[in-house]
């Protein structure tokens, strides 16, 4: 290193000084010439202000008390703490406890109740359960998805989770815990048995918990007498078999367990926050401005700098960090004395008389001219080392980057696949790279999703060949799954039916395979029938309703291995320009083979459209196919959701109530009143009829999906009879002009999709 190199980077940094005092001199001006109303020690905290209540520090924006908090036009930062009677302290006017709380992440830990559901021993039934909500819905919190899980304790215990938000979207997630036999039972394990958790979307503010009243029954009193749904944080929670068996759960916790929240200032992005300079919240002079990561109009926080800590809410609260005596931290030097500490930064020197490398060397005397050119060669080979070292890593990072994509292409049977496509004529099936579909969805912007389930997002994507295409990014398989991947690739690339969308591909070279399907235009059945007036003519929900049987009939008998679709409802039947039904997400995100034989470990579907026999003895069969399509025919005939959560409990399912009315033969009561005034009543009762044979409770009562479609063809030509009949301009005017709808492709959510697994739906079971 040159013997001026020290002299050279303190001559810099009293430059670099001299530049920033006379910066700072000049803000000072510009800042005195601001009216008073202008300045932002308005939004400053008293000096009597409390600053901690019992062991817990209470950190400005936050505050106790008037004059104590930011003011951001709501109650966000409003803190109570009783120190006469508890001495907790609490969110604002509820009675929420708060545990503590972070300005450096954004974050504030908080209790939650826990929500119990037991047996009660006097009326011999599990307690009425109330729809447990908490309500965050202030401006500035959210809870925090990557932290916390909905957890489910007990025995054959099933319990959803619901966000209120106020959108028109509504998620809701699950999950159920079984009791296999008490020796199944793990301390730590929460997997499935005896407790269960699942993730929750990022951006709730509020939530409610309920469960399912069919699971848990008194059967399991004795040994298990309580099961217990509630939002926890991970890190918090640990499970122990004494809170299946006994109430150790309620009693070790009080009750309640910590949840973290997200908090951000305002509703502003931090550009549109600088305009307003009175109201800017990062007002100490070393602080910098982090938009919200839930996305514009969530807010903004203020960090310190680099090189400063401190409170960046504060008039002068971010202060310089003395990096060479702060205990703290790692002495940054590797020579001793050293080090000298700068405004926001440090740099290391030697000391008079020496000279050397103090950053990462030693410092030494002063050598004659030939020990100089000793060391400037010494370092100059150090130099072409480093250089060669980088370059030999990245290209070891490059290689490392290739072989795992290779791994992951043979893992997913991608060899199997390729040798297939090239011995197999005629084989119309597509290998896309990752980089082809980051290309096709500009490396999947948010822009681009059409479509978000418990399963995976699908975007829609442009190949390089011009073709439309919708691309679903799966979330999660498991190693059988992975292994099996490239045969039933293979099995689903060689179905070709005019009412099933077409797979057109996938990629193997990530760690969950991606699918590629034609894109299809029109929107879903469940949008065409739930949307805007005037709905669609009964002669086009025949039509559709026969196609979309023909489809699983063909899964069913011609498929070669029979394929169960495993997830039929009306958002997963997509309708082209011509309002063809296409069944679609008969690939889920992997598949799972299965026969009769063959238990599925845990049960999976949309809630409304589960197959009860399913559900009960864990067999997935081509007749939970007919049980769920079935409510697809309710759903043609009624115009009414397979499941309305905000109903009574016995009006709650369509299928339940559909079975109700037949039994009272009160079928017109439930009819959609367009299609009484289209169609004879004797047709629909026909229609009826096959819906109720379809939701035959025993299975081996149901028909096949072979005979529903040829009853539907029937019944088809028979609405259109001449005195019946509605051309296709008739139809075409009633759905607004026939111009084709460019709303979603694949809507993955519109009903409540609950996944007990992140698996995918789809089973192939071995050829009769």
């Amino acid at each position: 290193m040159p013997p001026n190199y020290a002299a050279a980077v303190r001559g810099r940094r009293e430059s670099a000084r001299n530049m920033m005092i006379l910066a700072l001199f000049a803000a000072a001006l510009a800042l005195s010439a601001r009216p008073p109303a202008a300045s932002a020690t308005a939004m400053q905290p008293a000096a009597t202000c409390l600053r901690r209540c019992g062991n817990i520090d209470i950190p400005y924006p936050f505050g106790v008390g008037a004059g104590c908090h930011l003011e951001t036009g709501d109650w966000t930062f409003v803190l109570s703490c009783n120190r006469t009677a508890d001495g907790l302290l609490r969110l604002y006017n509820y009675q929420i406890e708060v545990l503590d709380m972070s300005v450096r992440l954004g974050q504030l830990r908080i209790y939650s109740g826990i929500n119990p559901w037991c047996y009660n021993a006097t009326t011999r039934a599990m307690n009425s359960q109330n729809n447990w909500w908490y309500n965050m819905s202030i401006t500035n919190f959210r809870i925090n998805d990557a932290q916390n899980r909905f957890t489910v304790i007990g025995c054959n215990s099933l319990a959803y989770i619901r966000s209120l938000n106020d959108t028109t979207d509504t998620y809701m997630t699950g999950c159920m815990s079984m009791c296999p036999g008490v020796d199944r039972l793990e301390d730590g394990s929460c997997a499935g048995v005896g407790c269960c958790q699942t993730a929750i979307p990022g951006g709730l503010n509020a939530y409610r918990v309920s469960f399912e009243q069919n699971f848990n029954t008194s059967a399991i009193a004795n040994f298990s007498p309580c099961s217990y749904a509630v939002l926890v944080e991970a890190a918090a929670f640990d499970f122990r078999t004494t809170y299946v068996t006994t109430d150790a759960f309620m009693a070790d916790n009080a009750g309640q367990v910590p949840v973290v929240l997200d908090w951000a200032i305002g509703n502003q992005t931090c550009e549109e926050a600088k305009g307003n300079a009175s109201a800017y919240a990062c007002v100490s002079a070393d602080s910098e401005c982090v938009d919200s990561k839930y996305g514009k109009g969530r807010g903004y926080l203020c960090n310190c700098s680099a090189g400063y800590e401190g409170n960046p809410y504060l008039l002068n609260g971010c202060q310089d960090i003395n990096e060479c005596e702060d205990s703290r931290f790692s002495y940054p030097c590797s020579v001793p004395g050293s080090c000298v500490n700068t405004i926001g930064s440090f740099y290391c020197a030697c000391p008079d008389k020496t000279t050397g490398n103090a950053y990462n060397g030693t410092c030494e005397g002063k050598k004659t001219q030939i020990g100089w050119q000793i060391a400037i060669g010494v370092t100059s080979g150090a130099v072409v080392l480093i250089v060669t070292a980088t370059c030999l890593y990245i290209i070891h990072e490059r290689r490392r980057l290739e072989k795992i994509k290779s791994d992951y292409f043979k893992q997913h049977g991608g060899l199997l696949l390729f040798e297939e496509m090239r011995s197999r004529q005629g084989l119309s099936f597509t290998l896309f790279t990752q980089e082809e579909l980051e290309a096709a969805t500009n490396k999947f912007d948010e822009r681009h999703v059409i479509g978000k389930g418990g399963n995976g997002t699908v975007y829609r994507g442009t190949t390089k060949d011009g073709e439309a295409v919708a691309i679903k990014r799966c979330r999660l398989a498991n190693e059988r799954q992975k292994k099996e991947f490239g045969k039933e690739m293979l099995i689903l690339s060689q179905i070709n039916h005019r009412n099933i969308v077409k797979l057109y591909g996938c990629c193997l070279e990530v760690e969950v395979p991606m699918l590629v399907y034609k894109y299809i235009p029109n929107g879903t059945l469940y949008r065409l029938i739930h949307g805007a007036a005037p709905r669609i003519p009964f002669t086009l929900r025949l039509k559709i309703a026969h196609q979309a049987a023909e489809a699983l009939a063909y899964l069913h008998s011609w498929a070669s291995p029979p394929i169960i679709h495993g997830d039929v409802k009306t958002s997963n039947i997509l309708l082209d320009d011509d309002y063809t039904a296409k069944v679609s997400d008969f690939g889920a995100s992997t598949m799972a083979p299965t026969d009769q034989a063959q238990l599925v470990t845990l049960v999976q579907g949309t809630c409304g459209y589960l197959d009860p026999e399913y559900m009960r003895t864990c067999k997935l069969t081509d007749k939970s196919d007919v049980y769920s399509f079935g409510v697809v025919l309710l759903e043609l005939l009624t115009c009414r959701k397979a499941l309305n959560l905000e109903e009574l409990e016995e009006e709650k399912y369509l299928s339940s109530q559909f079975l109700l009315v037949m039994a009272e033969d009160r079928l017109e009561d439930i009819l959609d009143e367009q299609v009484k005034g289209e169609q004879s009543l004797e047709l629909l009762e026909q229609v009826a009829e096959l819906a109720k044979q379809c939701l035959e409770m025993i299975s081996e009562k149901r028909p096949t999906m072979r005979e529903v479609a040829e009853e539907l063809a029937r019944l088809s030509r028979l609405s259109q009879h001449p005195w019946g009949r509605q051309n296709s301009e008739e139809i075409l005017a009633l759905l607004g002009g026939g111009s084709p709808s460019t709303a979603s492709e694949i809507e993955l959510n519109t009903t409540p999709n609950v996944s007990f697994s992140d698996t995918g739906y789809i089973g192939i079971r071995s050829p009769r």
